[in-house]
C-alpha cells in the first residue's frame, strides 16, 4: 500500500495559524487599549500634580519676594538706626564740649558778677552820701545833671523821670509770673486771675504807676510792652507819641496793662527795633526785665535756648538803640540768668543810665 506525503500547509493548518494569528492580534488590540486608558489617568493625575506643584511655586515665589523686601526694609532700619547712633553721639560730645565751656564761662561770669556787686554797692553809698548833702529836703534821691546835645537829651543820675520824651518798655514774657521756674510752670497753668495777680507781676506793674507818677505835665511818652512782639499801651501804634496833660491817659494804660498776662518769649529786638521808629528819638528808655531775651529777629525753630544764644541775642538787639540815649534798667532777676545782670549793667554803664535791682516790696 502507498503512503500518502503529510502536506503541513493543508487548509486546515492555515485556518489553524490564521485564527491563532488572529487571536494573538486581538489580545494585543485589547492590551493596547487598556494601556491607552492607564497612561491617559496617569497623564491627567501628573497634570494635577503638576498644577499643584506649581501653584505652590508661585506662592513660594511671592513669599520669596515679600522676605526679601521685608530684609531690604531691615537693613534700611539698621542703617537709619546706625546713622541716627553715630548722629546722637557726635550730639553728645558736642554737648559735653558745650557744657564745659559753659561751666568755665559761668564762673567767670560769676567772678565778674561778683566784682560788679561790689562796684554797686560802693556807688550806691556814694549816691546816698550824696543824697544826704542835697540842699532841697523834698528832692532827696532825684538829683540830676543836664548834658545838652543832640536833642537836648538828659542824662541822670538816679533814678528819675527826665527830659521831653520818655520811652518805657516793660517784659510782658511768661518768666515775669515768678521768679523761679518751679513758680512759673506753677502759675502758668492757672486761671487768668491768679497770673495777673502773680506777686511779680504786680510789683513790675506798680513800677510802671510809680514812674508815670514822676512824669510831669506836657511830656510825650510811650509805654510799650513786648515778649515775642510788641505793643503800646495807649490808643494806637507804637511808633507815635502821646504827650500827657492829664492823668487820665496814664491810668489807662497802666489799667490796660494790669490786665495783661505775662505770656511767651522775651524778643528785646521787637522792643528795641518799636524805639528806634520813634520821631523824635527819646530823652530817656527805661526798661524793667527779668532776664536775658530768648528769642531773635527769627524765631527758633528748635525748643530751647543756650546761654550764649541769649547774650547773642541781647548783643543784636542793643545794636538796635538809637545813639546817646539814657537806658535806665529796672531789673527783676530770675533764677538760671546769672550773665543778666553783667550785661544790663554795662549797658545802661554804656548808654549813661543807671540800673537797679529792687527788692520784692518796691516800690
Amino acid at each position: 500500500m502507498a503512503r500518502r506525503a503529510v502536506n503541513v500547509f493543508s487548509l486546515s493548518f492555515l485556518d489553524a495559524m490564521t485564527c491563532g494569528f488572529g487571536a494573538v492580534i486581538l489580545f494585543f488590540m485589547i492590551i493596547n487599549a487598556n494601556m491607552d486608558e492607564r497612561t491617559r489617568v496617569a497623564l491627567e493625575l501628573n497634570q494635577d500634580q503638576i498644577e499643584r506643584y506649581q501653584l505652590r511655586l508661585s506662592s513660594a515665589e511671592i513669599t520669596l519676594e515679600e522676605e526679601k523686601e521685608n530684609v531690604i526694609q531691615l537693613l534700611e532700619e539698621v542703617a537709619a538706626s546706625s546713622a541716627f547712633r553715630d548722629q546722637m553721639i557726635a550730639e553728645l560730645q558736642d554737648a559735653v564740649i558745650e557744657l564745659e565751656v559753659l561751666i568755665a564761662e559761668n564762673q567767670e561770669l560769676q567772678d565778674s558778677l561778683s566784682s560788679i556787686e561790689e562796684e554797686i554797692e560802693s556807688l550806691q553809698n556814694e549816691n546816698e552820701a550824696l543824697s544826704a548833702n542835697s540842699i532841697d529836703a523834698d528832692r532827696v534821691g532825684d538829683r540830676i545833671r543836664e548834658v545838652r546835645g543832640d536833642g537836648n537829651r538828659q542824662y541822670l543820675t538816679g533814678l528819675r523821670m527826665s527830659g521831653q520824651n520818655i520811652v518805657i518798655l516793660i517784659d510782658a514774657s511768661t518768666s515775669m509770673l515768678a521768679r523761679n521756674l518751679i513758680d512759673i510752670f506753677r502759675i502758668r497753668n492757672m486761671d487768668r486771675d491768679s497770673q495777673v495777680s502773680a506777686k511779680k507781676w504786680i510789683q513790675a506793674v506798680d513800677t510802671v504807676d510809680w514812674l508815670t507818677a514822676q512824669i510831669d505835665p506836657g511830656t510825650n511818652i510811650q509805654i510799650i510792652a513786648f515778649n515775642e512782639s510788641s505793643w503800646s499801651l495807649f490808643e494806637g501804634g507804637v511808633d507815635q507819641w502821646h504827650q500827657v496833660n492829664d492823668g487820665s491817659q496814664l491810668n489807662d494804660a497802666v489799667n490796660r496793662l494790669r490786665e495783661t498776662i505775662p505770656t511767651g518769649g522775651t524778643s528785646l529786638h521787637s522792643a528795641f527795633s518799636s524805639v528806634r521808629n520813634l520821631n523824635p528819638k527819646p530823652d530817656n528808655i527805661f526798661l524793667l526785665v527779668d532776664g536775658l531775651p530768648t528769642i531773635g529777629e527769627i524765631e527758633p525753630q528748635r525748643p530751647g535756648v543756650s546761654g550764649r544764644e541769649r547774650l547773642e541775642y541781647f548783643s543784636r538787639a542793643v545794636r538796635q538803640l538809637p545813639r546817646n540815649i539814657p537806658m535806665n534798667v529796672i531789673l527783676y532777676p530770675m533764677e538760671g540768668d546769672p550773665q543778666a545782670a553783667p550785661a544790663y549793667w554795662l549797658l545802661s554803664l554804656n548808654t549813661g543810665g543807671s540800673m537797679m535791682a529792687p527788692s520784692e516790696d518796691w516800690p
